[in-house]
Protein backbone atom coordinates (compact mmCIF):
# COMPACT_ATOMS: atom_id res chain seq x y z
CA UNK A 1 0.00 0.00 0.00
CA UNK A 2 2.83 2.37 0.86
CA UNK A 3 4.55 1.61 -2.45
CA UNK A 4 1.33 2.24 -4.40
CA UNK A 5 0.71 5.55 -2.60
CA UNK A 6 4.30 6.65 -3.19
CA UNK A 7 4.03 5.80 -6.88
CA UNK A 8 0.73 7.64 -7.19
CA UNK A 9 2.12 10.68 -5.38
CA UNK A 10 5.20 10.72 -7.59
CA UNK A 11 3.13 10.68 -10.77
CA UNK A 12 0.50 13.15 -9.59
CA UNK A 13 2.82 15.68 -7.93
CA UNK A 14 4.06 17.05 -11.25
CA UNK A 15 0.49 17.86 -12.34
CA UNK A 16 -0.35 19.73 -9.14
CA UNK A 17 2.89 21.75 -9.06
CA UNK A 18 2.46 25.30 -10.31
CA UNK A 19 5.20 26.56 -12.60
CA UNK A 20 6.53 30.11 -12.15
CA UNK A 21 8.17 30.38 -15.56
CA UNK A 22 5.84 33.12 -16.77
CA UNK A 23 6.32 35.05 -13.57
CA UNK A 24 10.10 34.80 -13.81
CA UNK A 25 10.08 35.85 -17.49
CA UNK A 26 7.92 38.83 -16.63
CA UNK A 27 10.28 39.81 -13.81
CA UNK A 28 13.28 39.57 -16.15
CA UNK A 29 11.50 41.72 -18.74
CA UNK A 30 10.66 44.35 -16.12
CA UNK A 31 14.23 44.33 -14.87
CA UNK A 32 15.50 44.78 -18.41
CA UNK A 33 13.23 47.79 -18.95
CA UNK A 34 14.39 49.28 -15.65
CA UNK A 35 18.02 48.85 -16.69
CA UNK A 36 17.33 50.53 -20.01
CA UNK A 37 15.53 53.43 -18.36
CA UNK A 38 18.31 53.87 -15.81
CA UNK A 39 21.02 53.84 -18.50
CA UNK A 40 19.11 56.35 -20.59
CA UNK A 41 18.66 58.64 -17.61
CA UNK A 42 22.34 58.38 -16.69
CA UNK A 43 23.53 59.11 -20.22
CA UNK A 44 21.16 62.07 -20.54
CA UNK A 45 22.31 63.47 -17.20
CA UNK A 46 25.98 63.11 -18.14
CA UNK A 47 25.38 64.74 -21.52
CA UNK A 48 23.56 67.66 -19.89
CA UNK A 49 25.96 68.26 -16.99
CA UNK A 50 29.36 67.50 -18.45
CA UNK A 51 30.90 70.20 -20.60
CA UNK A 52 33.20 67.60 -22.13
CA UNK A 53 30.39 65.65 -23.74
CA UNK A 54 30.63 64.76 -27.40
CA UNK A 55 27.80 67.03 -28.49
CA UNK A 56 28.84 69.98 -26.34
CA UNK A 57 32.27 70.23 -27.91
CA UNK A 58 31.02 70.63 -31.45
CA UNK A 59 33.13 73.30 -33.16
CA UNK A 60 31.01 74.91 -35.85
CA UNK A 61 33.85 76.94 -37.39
CA UNK A 62 36.02 73.86 -37.93
CA UNK A 63 33.06 71.97 -39.33
CA UNK A 64 32.32 74.74 -41.81
CA UNK A 65 35.93 74.81 -43.01
CA UNK A 66 35.96 71.05 -43.47
CA UNK A 67 32.70 71.13 -45.39
CA UNK A 68 33.70 74.05 -47.63
CA UNK A 69 37.04 72.50 -48.56
CA UNK A 70 35.47 69.03 -48.90
CA UNK A 71 38.22 67.49 -46.80
CA UNK A 72 36.28 64.33 -45.99
CA UNK A 73 36.41 63.04 -49.52
CA UNK A 74 40.05 64.06 -49.93
CA UNK A 75 41.54 62.83 -46.64
CA UNK A 76 39.14 60.28 -45.12
CA UNK A 77 39.43 56.59 -45.99
CA UNK A 78 37.69 53.50 -44.64
CA UNK A 79 40.19 53.11 -41.80
CA UNK A 80 40.18 56.70 -40.50
CA UNK A 81 37.03 56.44 -38.38
CA UNK A 82 38.12 53.08 -36.96
CA UNK A 83 41.46 54.51 -35.91
CA UNK A 84 39.82 57.51 -34.28
CA UNK A 85 37.46 55.20 -32.40
CA UNK A 86 40.38 53.04 -31.29
CA UNK A 87 42.08 56.19 -30.00
CA UNK A 88 38.97 57.11 -28.00
CA UNK A 89 37.60 59.84 -30.29
CA UNK A 90 34.13 58.77 -31.38
CA UNK A 91 32.40 62.06 -32.16
CA UNK A 92 31.94 63.71 -35.52
CA UNK A 93 33.65 66.80 -34.11
CA UNK A 94 36.80 64.74 -33.50
CA UNK A 95 36.86 63.79 -37.18
CA UNK A 96 36.48 67.45 -38.18
CA UNK A 97 39.35 68.52 -35.90
CA UNK A 98 41.53 65.70 -37.24
CA UNK A 99 40.90 66.73 -40.84
CA UNK A 100 41.43 70.40 -40.01
CA UNK A 101 44.75 69.56 -38.35
CA UNK A 102 45.91 67.53 -41.34
CA UNK A 103 45.07 70.48 -43.58
CA UNK A 104 46.55 73.29 -41.47
CA UNK A 105 49.63 71.71 -39.86
CA UNK A 106 51.60 71.29 -43.14
CA UNK A 107 51.41 75.05 -43.73
CA UNK A 108 52.31 75.76 -40.10
CA UNK A 109 55.30 73.42 -40.18
CA UNK A 110 56.30 74.85 -43.56
CA UNK A 111 56.31 78.37 -42.14
CA UNK A 112 58.28 77.30 -39.06
CA UNK A 113 60.82 75.40 -41.15
CA UNK A 114 61.27 78.31 -43.56
CA UNK A 115 61.69 80.71 -40.62
CA UNK A 116 64.38 78.57 -38.98
CA UNK A 117 66.26 77.73 -42.18
CA UNK A 118 66.09 80.92 -44.24
CA UNK A 119 65.65 83.63 -41.61
CA UNK A 120 67.63 82.30 -38.62
CA UNK A 121 70.27 80.73 -40.86
CA UNK A 122 69.87 77.12 -39.71
CA UNK A 123 71.67 74.81 -42.20
CA UNK A 124 73.29 77.91 -43.67
CA UNK A 125 76.37 75.99 -44.75
CA UNK A 126 74.28 73.62 -46.87
CA UNK A 127 73.36 74.24 -50.52
CA UNK A 128 70.05 75.82 -51.41
CA UNK A 129 68.43 72.59 -52.74
CA UNK A 130 69.23 70.85 -49.43
CA UNK A 131 67.58 73.65 -47.45
CA UNK A 132 64.51 73.65 -49.70
CA UNK A 133 64.27 69.86 -49.30
CA UNK A 134 64.49 70.28 -45.52
CA UNK A 135 61.60 72.78 -45.58
CA UNK A 136 59.50 70.40 -47.71
CA UNK A 137 60.32 67.54 -45.32
CA UNK A 138 59.15 69.69 -42.40
CA UNK A 139 55.82 70.32 -44.17
CA UNK A 140 55.54 66.59 -44.89
CA UNK A 141 56.06 65.91 -41.18
CA UNK A 142 53.26 68.34 -40.35
CA UNK A 143 50.91 66.47 -42.68
CA UNK A 144 51.53 63.19 -40.86
CA UNK A 145 51.75 64.65 -37.34
CA UNK A 146 48.03 63.98 -36.60
CA UNK A 147 48.46 60.36 -37.72
CA UNK A 148 51.46 59.97 -35.43
CA UNK A 149 49.47 61.43 -32.54
CA UNK A 150 46.54 59.05 -33.19
CA UNK A 151 48.92 56.07 -33.45
CA UNK A 152 50.45 56.91 -30.07
CA UNK A 153 47.03 57.27 -28.50
CA UNK A 154 45.95 53.90 -29.92
CA UNK A 155 49.06 52.15 -28.64
CA UNK A 156 48.69 53.58 -25.12
CA UNK A 157 44.98 52.79 -25.01
CA UNK A 158 45.46 49.24 -26.25
CA UNK A 159 48.30 48.65 -23.80
CA UNK A 160 46.04 49.68 -20.90
CA UNK A 161 43.19 47.49 -22.14
CA UNK A 162 45.48 44.54 -22.86
CA UNK A 163 46.84 44.64 -19.33
CA UNK A 164 43.40 44.67 -17.65
CA UNK A 165 41.51 42.42 -20.10
CA UNK A 166 42.27 39.01 -18.44
CA UNK A 167 41.07 40.31 -15.07
CA UNK A 168 37.96 41.68 -16.73
CA UNK A 169 37.28 38.27 -18.29
CA UNK A 170 37.61 36.60 -14.89
CA UNK A 171 35.14 39.04 -13.38
CA UNK A 172 32.81 38.55 -16.31
CA UNK A 173 33.05 34.78 -15.89
CA UNK A 174 32.08 35.08 -12.22
CA UNK A 175 29.10 37.25 -13.11
CA UNK A 176 27.94 34.92 -15.89
CA UNK A 177 28.23 31.82 -13.71
CA UNK A 178 26.23 33.56 -10.97
CA UNK A 179 23.30 33.81 -13.39
CA UNK A 180 23.04 37.54 -14.11
CA UNK A 181 22.58 38.92 -17.60
CA UNK A 182 25.44 40.02 -19.79
CA UNK A 183 24.40 43.70 -19.62
CA UNK A 184 24.58 43.75 -15.83
CA UNK A 185 27.84 41.77 -16.02
CA UNK A 186 29.39 44.41 -18.28
CA UNK A 187 28.23 47.16 -15.97
CA UNK A 188 29.62 45.52 -12.83
CA UNK A 189 32.90 44.63 -14.51
CA UNK A 190 33.21 48.25 -15.68
CA UNK A 191 32.75 49.47 -12.10
CA UNK A 192 35.35 47.06 -10.77
CA UNK A 193 37.94 47.46 -13.53
CA UNK A 194 37.81 51.27 -13.67
CA UNK A 195 40.72 51.62 -11.24
CA UNK A 196 42.95 49.37 -13.35
CA UNK A 197 41.92 50.63 -16.79
CA UNK A 198 39.59 53.57 -17.28
CA UNK A 199 39.65 52.99 -21.05
CA UNK A 200 38.30 49.44 -20.73
CA UNK A 201 35.63 50.58 -18.27
CA UNK A 202 34.54 53.27 -20.73
CA UNK A 203 34.23 50.74 -23.56
CA UNK A 204 32.23 48.30 -21.42
CA UNK A 205 29.83 51.03 -20.32
CA UNK A 206 29.34 52.08 -23.93
CA UNK A 207 28.69 48.45 -24.91
CA UNK A 208 26.12 48.20 -22.12
CA UNK A 209 24.30 51.20 -23.53
CA UNK A 210 24.43 49.77 -27.07
CA UNK A 211 23.05 46.43 -25.86
CA UNK A 212 20.07 48.31 -24.46
CA UNK A 213 19.49 50.55 -27.47
CA UNK A 214 20.43 48.63 -30.59
CA UNK A 215 18.02 46.21 -32.17
CA UNK A 216 20.67 43.55 -32.85
CA UNK A 217 23.00 42.63 -29.99
CA UNK A 218 25.52 41.30 -32.49
CA UNK A 219 26.19 44.85 -33.68
CA UNK A 220 27.05 45.96 -30.13
CA UNK A 221 29.58 43.15 -29.73
CA UNK A 222 31.13 43.86 -33.12
CA UNK A 223 31.39 47.57 -32.27
CA UNK A 224 33.23 46.67 -29.07
CA UNK A 225 35.81 44.64 -31.00
CA UNK A 226 36.25 47.34 -33.65
CA UNK A 227 36.64 50.14 -31.12
CA UNK A 228 39.37 48.34 -29.18
CA UNK A 229 41.09 46.66 -32.11
CA UNK A 230 42.70 43.77 -30.18
CA UNK A 231 42.47 40.18 -31.37
CA UNK A 232 41.83 38.90 -27.86
CA UNK A 233 38.84 41.21 -27.50
CA UNK A 234 37.53 40.24 -30.95
CA UNK A 235 37.71 36.56 -30.03
CA UNK A 236 35.62 37.22 -26.92
CA UNK A 237 33.07 39.19 -28.92
CA UNK A 238 32.82 36.32 -31.41
CA UNK A 239 32.19 33.94 -28.52
CA UNK A 240 29.45 36.25 -27.23
CA UNK A 241 27.87 36.44 -30.68
CA UNK A 242 27.97 32.66 -31.02
CA UNK A 243 26.42 32.22 -27.58
CA UNK A 244 23.63 34.65 -28.48
CA UNK A 245 22.92 32.97 -31.83
CA UNK A 246 23.36 29.26 -31.11
CA UNK A 247 23.02 29.04 -27.34
CA UNK A 248 26.53 27.67 -26.77
CA UNK A 249 27.90 27.69 -23.20
CA UNK A 250 29.50 31.03 -22.54
CA UNK A 251 31.21 30.31 -19.22
CA UNK A 252 33.57 27.68 -20.62
CA UNK A 253 34.53 29.91 -23.55
CA UNK A 254 35.26 32.83 -21.22
CA UNK A 255 37.37 30.60 -18.97
CA UNK A 256 39.47 29.36 -21.89
CA UNK A 257 39.86 32.84 -23.38
CA UNK A 258 40.88 34.31 -20.01
CA UNK A 259 43.55 31.66 -19.62
CA UNK A 260 44.82 32.31 -23.14
CA UNK A 261 45.02 36.04 -22.43
CA UNK A 262 46.99 35.39 -19.26
CA UNK A 263 49.36 33.04 -21.06
CA UNK A 264 49.86 35.61 -23.82
CA UNK A 265 50.59 38.34 -21.30
CA UNK A 266 53.07 36.08 -19.51
CA UNK A 267 54.76 35.23 -22.82
CA UNK A 268 55.15 38.92 -23.61
CA UNK A 269 56.66 39.53 -20.17
CA UNK A 270 59.09 36.63 -20.65
CA UNK A 271 60.01 37.96 -24.10
CA UNK A 272 60.83 41.37 -22.65
CA UNK A 273 62.83 39.77 -19.84
CA UNK A 274 64.79 37.67 -22.33
CA UNK A 275 65.60 40.75 -24.42
CA UNK A 276 66.79 42.73 -21.40
CA UNK A 277 70.45 41.46 -21.13
CA UNK A 278 71.42 42.49 -24.70
CA UNK A 279 69.84 45.89 -24.16
CA UNK A 280 71.78 46.40 -20.92
CA UNK A 281 75.15 45.60 -22.47
CA UNK A 282 75.80 49.05 -23.95
CA UNK A 283 74.64 51.04 -20.86
CA UNK A 284 76.78 48.83 -18.62
CA UNK A 285 79.85 49.39 -20.81
CA UNK A 286 79.29 53.17 -21.02
CA UNK A 287 78.22 53.92 -17.45
CA UNK A 288 78.93 51.07 -15.03
CA UNK A 289 82.30 49.87 -16.28
CA UNK A 290 84.15 53.25 -16.09
CA UNK A 291 82.83 53.84 -12.58
CA UNK A 292 83.81 50.31 -11.53
CA UNK A 293 87.33 50.77 -12.94
CA UNK A 294 87.63 54.13 -11.18
CA UNK A 295 86.52 52.65 -7.85
CA UNK A 296 88.87 49.67 -8.10
CA UNK A 297 91.94 51.37 -9.56
CA UNK A 298 91.45 54.80 -7.99
CA UNK A 299 93.06 54.07 -4.60
CA UNK A 300 95.94 52.24 -6.27
CA UNK A 301 96.48 55.18 -8.61
CA UNK A 302 96.50 57.61 -5.67
CA UNK A 303 99.08 55.50 -3.82
CA UNK A 304 101.31 55.29 -6.90
CA UNK A 305 101.06 59.07 -7.36
CA UNK A 306 102.04 59.63 -3.72
CA UNK A 307 105.07 57.34 -4.04
CA UNK A 308 106.39 59.10 -7.12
Amino acid sequence: MIAVLATFYTLAASYFERGDLNKRMKAVALEREQIRARERARLNAEAAQSKASLRAQNNTSVRQIVERLNLREALVDANTMNRLKQAGYRSQNALNIFLFARFVLPFVFLAIGAFYIFYLGYLGDKPLPIRILAVIGTAYLGFYAPNIFITNKISKRQASIRKAWPDALDLMLICVESGISIEVAFRRVADEIAMASAELAEELVLTTAELSFLQERRVAYENLGNRIGLETVKSVTQALIQAERYGTPLAQALRVLAQECRDQRMNEAEKKAAALPPKLTVPMILFFLPVLVAVILGPAGIQVADRF
